[in-house]
């Protein structure tokens, strides 16, 4: 006989509540178990959004940032379709903590009110993510790579019809002058072309991934693991912060202008980033061939230009992987070098000399020694010893052992930042480089950065730094349950 069970009110309520609970998205269960916004939000930050204003706050603090940061790992485009999804999933509206889903100008309104504090959030993130970095791969951590990028804002001068119209214009005028190859149309548009947007000064003309744009520019600096270390905006208010800058006119050369800009953008930007994050203390430099200059060598890797450390020595890069610029040669008053620094035989410009390692002397001066080519270890038969012999026809030294190059990279550091250029290290530690790119493509992508149809400073800029925040939290979640390949993106969770 089959027992019979009296079901109690109690009872029904609990299976409702098992099958409600066994409904919601696995991905945002691992959310709701593994992030916990009182760790990562500034106590300062809940002060200020809960500050007496005359009126109760109708939405929370944590349900406005988990909807901002939901939106990003869905790469959901819009702020009007994230209500949507809000209005319409209840997994979705009740994980954020809304009773009551809000307007698209409340978004905007807590985007700009709270944009310094969503900074603070930010470095906070940084600062817990730093030990996941180093436990998962502490040399890639100890690295710090550098790149700019911009934000295309929604103004006249980026629709394509603009610019076309005047390459159009200048490519009649070169045929009907017929002008030689030495008149680019695409270059004297550029010239051509107004340096900001007539809708707001602070909107750039920029040269960005191939193509011109009118856009507000950011730096972001990442470890070599790709993960965000700091992002700076460049707007007026980071300018007033560092006088220092000087912006010179554009010239006729997009991406020398953009090289120029770049230089001048590094250390200021580095000294913001050692500024928020005194702990954080990498060894060496990765960028592109816009910082080969001698005086950014200098800054890089010696004195104080960061700041001191907790014993009071000053802060600075170990090496720097900076490939040389074209445009600027080395130059040697006894020999010269090749384009990786290394130094050639007199007699023959494209015979590099041998480096035959490093020495440091009784002052602790590094020193790289290079000897020629052509020499060979000779056995003595007498005393059992090698000795160096010059196999050279034309010897350019009365030696017996053949020419011999010292080299001082402190004195050099342009020529030998730390490290030699063409060798297998310098290209399995430059290729690193690229991962800061990958991250802003992924900004701009996934996080959906790029397409915002604003010219708002203030809105784009937050929604930049919610971008780096939303990767650092996939840092955390991917450590919380040990997959770290997750590390970069969450999408394979969602799936």
């Amino acid at each position: 006989m089959i027992p019979q069970n009296q079901l109690s009110l109690a009872d029904v309520f609990s299976d409702c509540r098992d099958i409600y609970e066994s409904d919601k998205p696995e991905f945002l269960s691992l959310l709701q178990q593994h992030i916990n916004l009182d760790e990562i939000v500034p106590a300062s930050f809940r002060k200020r959004f809960y500050a007496s204003t005359g009126r109760t706050r109708k939405y929370p603090l944590y349900a406005m940032l988990w909807a901002l940061i939901i939106q990003r790992i869905f790469s959901i485009p819009t702020d009007s379709l994230l209500l949507v999804f809000l209005k319409y999933s209840r997994h979705l509206r009740q994980f954020c903590g809304f009773d009551k889903v809000p307007d698209a100008s409340k978004i905007t309104r807590f985007k700009q009110d709270f944009l310094e504090d969503m900074q603070s959030v930010l470095v906070s993130l940084v600062d817990l993510t730093e030990p996941i970095c180093q436990a998962i791969d502490s040399a890639k951590a100890d690295m710090t790579i550098f790149d700019s990028s911009g934000i295309e804002a929604w103004v006249t001068e980026n629709n394509p019809k603009y610019a076309n119209r005047i390459i159009k214009q200048l490519k009649a005028y070169k045929k009907a002058k017929h002008l030689d190859d030495s008149y680019d149309p695409y270059k004297a548009a550029y010239a051509s072309m107004p340096s900001h947007a007539a809708a707001n000064s602070e909107i750039k003309q920029l040269y960005i991934d191939g193509h011109f744009c009118y856009a507000y520019k950011f730096g972001v600096v990442t470890n070599g693991l790709g993960i965000i270390r700091h992002i700076n905006f460049y707007n007026k208010d980071f300018f007033a912060r560092h006088p220092e800058i000087v912006i010179n006119k554009k010239s006729n050369s997009p991406t020398q202008d953009k090289s120029v800009h770049d230089a001048r953008l590094l250390i200021p930007t580095l000294q913001e980033f050692f500024k928020a994050h005194p702990l954080i203390n990498p060894k060496i430099f990765l960028g592109d061939a816009a910082f080969d200059s001698a005086k950014l060598y200098q800054d890089l890797l010696s004195g104080d230009t960061f700041g001191n450390d907790d014993a009071g020595n000053g802060i600075h890069f170990q090496k720097a992987y900076i490939p040389l610029n074209a445009r600027a040669r080395l130059e040697h008053v006894d020999y010269t070098t090749n384009e990786d620094g290394i130094p050639c035989c007199p007699n023959d410009s494209k015979l590099a000399m041998k480096y035959e390692g490093t020495s440091k002397l009784r002052s602790g001066v590094t020193r790289y020694k290079f000897v020629c080519p052509k020499i060979k270890w000779i056995r003595n038969d007498c005393t059992g010893k090698y000795h160096r012999e010059s196999q050279c026809d034309h010897p350019c030294t009365s030696s017996s052992c053949g020419r011999m190059v010292h080299v001082y990279p402190e004195k050099e550091l342009r020529t030998y930042p730390g490290t030699l250029r063409g060798t297998q290290e310098w290209r399995d530690h430059y290729k690193t480089r690229t991962t800061v790119e990958r991250s802003i493509s992924h900004m701009k992508s996934s996080f959906c950065l790029a397409g915002r149809k604003t010219q708002n400073a203030k809105t784009l800029h937050c929604d930049l730094i919610l971008a780096g925040i939303t990767q650092l939290i996939t840092v955390v979640l991917a450590d919380k349950i040990h997959r770290h390949e997750y590390i970069r993106s969450m999408k394979p969770l969602i799936a």
